[in-house]
């Protein structure tokens, strides 16, 4: 039986010894060590960059095909005599390429393209090599955040598969009478770079604010701003898509008058091949104008985004969603001036920077509204 408990008893003098209430998982320390992972990843997001743009290079300077075979661990030394060099040199003579195209080359001029497909390579082993050290290491320290190591992983899967969809584009071209390689493959190559980059920055994005920060920020976030950031990202992505058909088979080299294409607003002979569905990925008429088109299309678009943007109260959205149309406009006026120019190198490797500038833009405005940074009253 409870004993009596006197009504001048002090309340809570015997609740004194309990354990005090803890916190739930919201009020958890963040575990992992998320600055180390993010830190790694914007290392991996700089690698990949300069893989973008070693491997437009590679492309402008007609370099892809200068190394005949596939070996992921030998292929890391270069010729190291004459000899080798020999023997890279008659491996390249046997490819269309050459024999259509350079049969004037001389070793001298073969060994500058050589270097070039060598780097973009060479490079690709390092994103390799940068992933496979940071994640083991973080795994063996367990250091890598709780649900993390599967989003890790998937970063590694597809740059392996990044690298197998490299030589499945180069293959394309040492065969048959194709001087390059095939638009489509390198469309798929460009376009599966271009989703790792965007990978990597969003959870670089998330690992800059704890778990429990996220979830609070959740609850604030801007649904139809959201989804017209998923919109414009898809759009932006096909137009990427386009532009690396553009690239495959220099369509930006040809109809250099602008707005106008051979002094029409349709192209002539834009559907001159057969059957009719090659125009789309072979024709430079055809292609040039879809990646036009499309091109207006995402600044009208783009444009309308930014309107509605511009009425949020967060301050931070207002921002990300003007660094989009900014970049967007500059884009557009790059592309032009590009094609006005017959697409010089400098040009046309400027543009392809763009995109990613544009890509990584959208992928942010995104990020912000999903999950609003929060903000005083003051600064509203």
């Amino acid at each position: 039986m409870a004993q009596k408990r006197s009504i001048f008893e002090d309340v809570g003098s015997e609740d004194s010894t309990r354990a005090t209430p803890r916190g739930g998982m919201i009020d958890a320390r963040p575990r992992g060590a998320r600055k180390a992972v993010r830190a790694w990843l914007w290392v991996l997001f700089a690698l990949v960059v300069a893989m973008i743009f070693v491997g437009g290079l590679t492309r402008l300077t007609d370099s892809g095909l200068s190394i005949t075979e596939w070996a992921p661990v030998t292929g890391a030394i270069p010729p190291l005599n004459e000899a080798d060099w020999q023997a890279e040199f008659e491996a390249y003579q046997q490819i269309p390429e050459f024999q259509l195209q350079n049969n004037q080359m001389t070793l001298s001029e073969f060994k500058s393209i050589y270097w070039w497909e060598w780097g973009h390579r060479q490079l690709g082993r390092v994103v390799g090599l940068v992933w496979a050290l940071g994640f083991v290491g973080f795994l063996v320290t367990r250091k890598i955040p709780p649900g993390w190591t599967g989003r890790l992983i998937l970063l590694g899967a597809l740059g392996g598969l990044q690298g197998a969809i490299g030589w499945w584009m180069v293959a394309s071209g040492l065969g048959g009478d194709r001087l390059d390689v095939a638009s489509y493959r390198l469309a798929t190559h460009l376009g599966l770079a271009f989703v790792i980059l965007g990978l990597i920055a969003w959870y670089a994005s998330n690992l800059s604010r704890s778990e429990a920060e996220l979830i609070q920020a959740r609850r604030a976030r801007e649904p139809v701003l959201t989804r017209f950031a998923s919109w414009l990202l898809a759009l932006t992505f096909l137009q990427i898509i386009l532009g690396a058909l553009v690239a495959g088979i220099d369509a930006g080299r040809n109809y250099i008058d602008w707005p106008l294409m051979a002094g029409g607003f349709f192209p002539p002979d834009a559907f001159g091949i057969e059957p009719v569905w090659r125009n789309f990925f072979e024709n430079d008429a055809t292609v040039q104008f879809m990646h036009r088109m499309t091109g207006y299309l995402l600044f009208v678009v783009g444009l309308v985004f930014f309107l509605r943007a511009r009425k949020s109260s967060l301050r931070k959205t207002r921002a990300t969603w003007h660094a989009v149309i900014a970049m967007l406009v500059l884009q557009i006026i790059l592309g032009i001036v590009t094609v006005m120019h017959s697409s010089p190198w400098y040009l046309a490797i400027l543009h392809q920077l763009g995109a990613v500038a544009l890509w990584v833009f959208i992928i942010r405005a995104r990020h912000q509204n999903a999950y609003p940074a929060q903000q005083s009253v003051r600064t509203a």
